[in-house]
C-alpha cells in the first residue's frame, strides 16, 4: 500500500511552474544542447576527442611545444633576433663536430651514461630479487618503503648526503681511520668515483620499481619446477628468472640511461675539471651571454636526437629477442 503523505509530496500544484522533468525535456530538446552536451553523447568519435583532448593539450604545450622551441632555435644565427630579421643557419650544429671541445664530452656522457646503466643493474637487480621473492608477502610493503625513504628528499639534499659520506672526514675516511685501515684520508670527491656514485644512488629508485614489478610476476611454480627438473640456481636464474625480467631490464635501464646522460645537479656538485660531462657545457652556453643560447639549443636537440635513438635501439634489440624457458 503507497503512503499517502508520498504521493502528495510527488504532486506539483499547477502555481508551482514546470516540474524538474519537464526541465530535463526541455533542456534535452533544446538546440544548444544538441549541438554540445548532445553531440557528445551520441558521437563515439566526439567522446573519443573528449577524453583525448586533455592530455593531448598536455602533451603539445609542455613536452612538443618547448621541444619545438628549441629546435626553432638551433638554426638561428642570433637569439633574441636581430632587428633586421632572423637568419637561419646550420652553423650551430656544424660547431658540434668542427669543436673537440664540445665532441668529447658528448662521448663522455654516452660512456658514464651507459656505465652508469650497467652498473645500477648490476647493483639492484639483488636487492629488488629479494625484495619480491624472499621477502615475505605480508612484509614486501614495509621493506618497499623502507627503500624509497630517502627518495622522499630533494635532490640536492641527496647530492649533499653524498658529499658527507665521502668527504675526507666523511663516514667513509673517518670510519676507515678508526679500525686503522689508513692513516690519511683517501681522496673520494670531485671524481668519476664520486660522481658515478652518487649518481646511481640519485637513480636508482628508476631501476628499483620496473625490477620489483617484473620479478614479482614471475611464477615461483616456473621457478620450483626448474628445480625439480635438475636445474641449479645459477640455471633457474640464466634460463627462468631473467628471461621472464626482461621487462623490467628493459624499461629499468631506459629511464636509468635517460635520466643519466641528461643530471645536471650532481655532476656540477661531485664532478671535477677531469669529468665534466655534456650538460655542464649545455648550461654553459644558456648561463653566458645570450648569444650563446642557438649553440645551446643546437647540442640540447643533437643530446635528445642520440639519446632517444640509442634506448630505441636498446629497446628493439634487446626487446626483440624471444624468451625461451629451456
Amino acid at each position: 500500500m503507497v503512503d499517502s503523505s508520498m504521493t502528495d509530496s510527488a504532486k506539483v500544484s499547477p502555481g508551482a511552474g514546470p516540474s524538474y522533468a519537464g526541465w530535463i525535456g526541455k533542456l534535452s530538446n533544446s538546440p544548444i544542447y544538441a549541438a554540445t552536451i548532445g553531440l557528445v553523447a551520441n558521437s563515439r568519435m566526439a567522446r573519443l576527442v573528449l577524453l583525448l583532448a586533455i592530455p593531448l593539450v598536455w602533451i603539445v604545450t609542455l613536452h612538443i611545444g618547448p621541444i619545438y622551441q628549441m629546435a626553432r632555435i638551433s638554426v638561428m644565427d642570433n637569439y633574441p633576433p636581430a632587428p633586421g630579421g632572423t637568419v637561419y643557419t646550420l652553423d650551430n650544429y656544424r660547431l658540434f663536430f668542427q669543436e673537440p671541445l664540445y665532441f668529447m664530452p658528448f662521448l663522455r656522457s654516452i660512456v658514464f651514461a651507459v656505465c652508469v646503466t650497467a652498473t645500477t643493474l648490476v647493483v639492484v637487480y639483488p636487492v629488488a630479487y629479494y625484495v619480491a621473492k624472499v621477502v615475505k608477502p605480508e612484509n614486501r610493503t614495509r621493506a618497499l618503503l623502507l627503500l624509497l625513504t630517502p627518495f622522499w628528499a630533494g635532490e640536492l639534499i641527496r647530492t649533499f648526503s653524498v658529499i658527507m659520506f665521502l668527504a675526507n672526514r666523511g663516514a667513509v675516511n673517518v670510519f676507515l681511520r678508526e679500525i686503522g685501515f689508513i692513516d690519511r684520508p683517501i681522496i673520494m670527491l670531485y671524481n668519476y668515483f664520486s660522481l658515478s656514485f652518487g649518481v646511481i644512488y640519485l637513480i636508482s629508485l628508476f631501476m628499483l620499481l620496473p625490477l620489483y614489478s617484473a620479478i614479482e610476476k614471475i611464477p615461483t611454480s616456473l621457478v620450483d619446477a626448474a628445480a625439480d627438473l635438475g636445474a641449479g640456481p645459477w640455471a633457474r636464474f640464466r634460463r627462468v628468472i631473467l628471461p621472464l625480467s626482461r621487462d623490467g631490464i628493459i624499461s629499468g635501464c631506459s629511464l636509468v640511461y635517460l635520466t643519466s646522460i641528461g643530471v645536471f645537479a650532481a655532476p656540477l656538485l661531485l664532478g671535477g675539471p677531469s669529468s665534466t660531462i655534456f650538460p655542464e657545457i649545455i648550461a654553459s652556453l644558456f648561463h653566458g651571454s645570450s648569444d650563446k643560447w642557438p649553440e645551446g639549443a643546437a647540442f640540447s636537440i643533437l643530446m635528445l636526437a642520440v639519446s632517444l635513438s640509442t634506448v630505441g635501439l636498446f629497446m628493439r634489440v634487446v626487446g626483440g629477442r624471444t624468451v625461451k624457458l629451456m
